[in-house]
């Protein structure tokens, strides 16, 4: 597998998080990957063949060839239909919302095709996109289609921004309760603005955040246990934290992991 990230120009370092590559072989027996939410919302171009996506356990849909995936907030399952040769741009998580013209919420947990969020201007972006033949030519075309569509008129909202830089600091251990307090802003205001802004409450970013600075945790843990891990991260205890990671995968960290849990973890320590 060849995975790669791009730095996004000076003018869109605000709303791009990186361009992203992704190059692998078929594989003989095609293996399910369950994607973990993280905050961002990404606009991908599948060059090589499709993928797969399950809305069950054994149902599954064939993802467009160009698309726009919203926020996640549920177990993400996807599988390789054979080659996968994706370019990606992977936007900050209040990133995207100057260039929809649908609200955010409205995008959650699917793959929109480009040309339902910017109608004949999207098929033409995915045909410019898939007819050029590297990496960096595929970013001049984006960059010009962003820097294009940009709308000042909704460039990030001062309190959506404080909030999430906030939620991003403390590694998404936070309420709502403390972000009203320290930014002193009313709390129906911060979840109003939040939601319009990304398309998560900022209950649902801070647990997503704190998810991903715990994975972050267990791969660079050496002889802690999973308890201990959970309790750095501000969860209750072991369970509390099991009971996330499922909720947002479909699966516990030892299913997650498999063998690989027990190289630097032991669950019954």
């Amino acid at each position: 597998m060849n995975y790669k990230e791009f730095s996004p120009s000076e003018e869109l370092n605000g709303f791009v998080k990186c361009y992203w590559t992704l190059e692998n072989e078929a594989e003989k027996i095609p293996t399910r990957q369950n994607i973990v939410p993280d905050g961002c919302m990404e606009m991908i171009f599948q060059i090589g063949d499709l993928y797969k996506q399950y809305i069950s356990s054994d149902e599954a849909i064939v993802q467009p060839r160009c698309f726009v995936f919203g926020q996640i907030t549920k177990p993400l399952e996807i599988e390789a239909t054979g080659t996968s040769n994706i370019f990606s741009v992977r936007f900050h998580p209040d990133g995207f919302l100057p260039f929809s013209s649908i609200p955010l919420k409205e995008l959650e947990n699917k793959a929109n095709d480009l040309t339902d969020i910017f109608g004949t201007k999207g098929n033409q972006l995915a045909s410019d996109v898939l007819s050029e033949i590297d990496t960096d030519s595929r970013i001049k075309v984006i960059e010009s289609f962003l820097l294009n569509e940009l709308n000042e008129d909704l460039v990030k909202d001062k309190i959506a921004k404080d909030t999430v830089e906030t939620i991003f600091k403390v590694n998404g251990q936070t309420s709502i309760e403390e972000l009203s307090q320290k930014l002193n802003v009313n709390r129906r205001q911060i979840e109003r603005k939040v939601m319009q802004s990304i398309g998560l409450s900022p209950k649902q970013l801070s647990k997503t955040i704190r998810l991903n600075n715990t994975l972050k945790s267990i791969i660079k843990a050496d002889n802690t246990t999973l308890t201990e891990i959970a309790l750095e991260n501000g969860y209750f205890d072991q369970a509390h934290f099991i009971k996330d990671f499922k909720e947002l995968t479909g699966l516990t960290p030892k299913q997650f992991y498999g063998e690989n849990l027990k190289m630097s973890i032991s669950m019954n320590k």
